[in-house]
């Protein structure tokens, strides 16, 4: 008895390790898989070229309305981009999918209170995960070039969700401190390489589709003041 049960353990502990060494080739291929898409991609505001929009996916609005930091700097850098000319507009992308919870808002509120006309801006109230934001940019919107925004450690993610959508995109990246909240979320974002590999594979449909919409066309066609 006690002979079978050490080759019982044995066979568990080296299924484990099995298991352990799969997951981490598949997060390891992934990131690999996701840098080597979103190469070349990345630019700083005064050297990026000039495209249609600067695509902004959403992140955490606060109870009081209010962007968190980390969103924040992304509309900061949008703004920068529209104010600099390398976009002609603005696409706000994010959740609302409740009543009580509207990121594109928040978004275009904290824009139009730093001096960006409301006309230059489009939102898209379905961006739900990178990969919708990038599908509906190109399906819904009519988007055929883009600067995305958002954070240094998910831009690579971002760059390659909206390059296979079929959008012609560069990227403009926030860099914050590398405290607590950055390891944290810089974790999180290698682990959903995973994720975007699987939805560049399966190009599953978005939550909402609907049909297309002229709002980046007009927001592009707007005057400037």
């Amino acid at each position: 008895m006690e002979v079978r049960r050490w080759f019982r353990r044995r066979a568990i502990i080296r299924l484990a390790g099995c298991v352990v060494l799969l997951v981490a080739v598949v997060v390891v291929g992934s990131i690999v898989w996701i840098r080597v898409a979103a190469r070349g991609g990345e630019y700083r505001v005064d050297d990026v070229p000039a495209a249609e929009i600067a695509l902004i996916p959403g992140a955490q609005v606060y109870g009081n309305g209010q962007p968190s930091p980390y969103l924040a700097a992304r509309l900061d850098l949008g703004r920068e981009l529209l104010a600099a000319g390398k976009v002609k507009a603005l696409l706000v992308s994010g959740d609302n999918g409740t009543s009580t919870y509207d990121e594109p808002s928040a978004m275009r509120r904290y824009l139009v209170s730093k001096g960006v006309p409301a006309a230059k801006i489009a939102l898209d109230y379905a961006g739900f995960s990178t990969y919708e934001s990038c599908v509906r940019a190109r399906r819904i919107f009519g988007v055929r070039s883009a600067v995305v925004v958002t954070q240094d450690f998910s831009l690579p993610r971002t760059v390659a969700l909206c390059r296979d959508a079929g959008i012609e995109t560069s990227a403009v990246a926030d860099r914050q401190p590398h405290n607590a909240t950055y390891i944290k979320c810089w974790l999180r974002d290698q682990l959903a390489a995973t994720k975007a590999v699987f939805d560049i594979v399966t190009h599953p449909e978005p939550t909402f589709l609907g049909n297309q919409e002229t709002s980046v066309h007009d927001a592009m066609e707007a005057p400037a003041r």
